[in-house]
């Protein structure tokens, strides 16, 4: 559907956007509904609208508000099994809004949450929570259970396991997320409050997101508030800045370096150009699409110093540049060329011992 989309114009309405590929999930619910009902059990399939799932005015990224669970719980006495669609919600123009890649997750733990459920389980392709990607490095290991922040952090820099907006709704709410195969009956990973778990390692996982680009705006002023008006327009049209570096050149100029989003790339780029010619000193915009970037997370490293040396000693010794870094308390981040991705993943995966879980 996308591609269909995309055929037409790079640029398409949010609003057409969305009605399109919302349809996907009405799809799949009302084929559930059926094969459930054709086992011999009650079933019907409810739209993020019927299901009373109420978003703001904004398409795309829409943020879910509130559910009405009204028509849920009636259903549910009536011994219905009910589907509900991921992904989706209505707004208050009754449209219909989707909430972003991966908001099959955030839609079932917020339904979880107006359920007053304590537990929600996601079954997804993979057995639960990994040290890394299975699928790209044979050595990774399966995480028994993994802290809201640490899941957060991982689901926001690559890890495609869970939508990082689930996880914080979890968070908030106290719901414990289990992430579980829909190919077994075994137990997955459990996401939990970090004060429940033993810590015994100072990283617990590492992700790489080749999903970014580099966005560098050149000849910026030495002057305050350039960089607080540049990222505000950008935050207007919803356009999520990741890592941020700003140097120094020479004549009192400076470089202002931020990473975005593939997605959301031409259009950050084309912002970023005509912001630069409302200033007085601007010396174009360079961008790079062939970065990755690598991270390793984990709450141990908080109480274990060195944990950053030995991340960028171990990728300087095998010849790999770092471009940027970004830290915070359970993570550290640093852009990389796109080449060199998949040997940085095995190789901090291997330093941080995660192949011995």
């Amino acid at each position: 559907m996308i591609k269909l989309a995309k055929q037409i114009t790079d640029r398409p309405n949010p609003r057409e956007y969305d009605a399109l590929i919302s349809t996907g999930e009405n799809i799949s619910a009302s084929l559930l509904a059926m094969a459930i009902q054709a086992q011999g059990h009650k079933a019907i399939s409810l739209t993020g609208a019927q299901a009373g799932i109420y978003t703001e005015n904004t398409y795309s990224r829409a943020k879910i508000q509130h559910v009405d669970t009204t028509r849920i719980k009636k259903e549910m006495d009536e011994g219905n099994i009910v589907v509900v669609t991921g992904f989706q919600g209505v707004n208050d123009f009754y449209d219909t809004t989707t909430i972003g890649r991966g908001g099959s997750d955030t839609s079932a733990v917020v339904l979880a949450v107006a359920l007053q459920a304590p537990e929600c389980e996601i079954f997804t392709d993979v057995d639960g929570v990994y040290t890394t990607d299975p699928r790209r490095i044979k050595a990774a290991r399966k995480i028994k259970e993994i802290s809201y922040p640490e899941m957060l952090e991982l689901a926001s820099l690559g890890a495609k396991v869970l939508h990082p907006r689930s996880v914080e709704i979890a968070q908030e709410n106290k719901i414990i997320i289990h992430v579980r195969s829909s190919f077994s009956d075994s137990e997955g990973t459990k996401v939990k409050e970090a004060n429940q778990m033993e810590i015994a390692r100072p990283v617990t996982g590492v992700t790489v997101n080749e999903e970014q680009a580099i966005i560098t705006i050149k000849g910026v002023s030495d002057e305050p508030g350039i960089a607080g008006r540049l990222f505000t327009e950008l935050a207007k049209v919803n356009i999520n800045v990741d890592t941020i570096v700003q140097s120094n050149q020479e004549q009192g100029s400076n470089r202002i370096t931020f990473s975005v989003n593939q997605d959301d790339f031409i259009q950050a780029k084309e912002m970023t150009e005509n912001f630069g010619k409302t200033l007085s000193h601007f010396n174009g915009v360079e961008t790079n699409t062939s970065i990755a970037k690598i991270s390793i997370v984990g709450v141990g490293m908080i109480s274990k110093p060195g944990i950053a040396a030995r991340m960028f000693s171990s990728l300087g010794q095998a010849g790999i540049n770092i471009q940027l870094i970004s830290t915070s308390e359970i993570k550290i981040s640093c852009v990389i060329d796109l080449e060199n991705a998949s040997r940085a993943l095995e190789l901090l995966h291997k330093e941080f011992g995660l192949d011995q879980i």
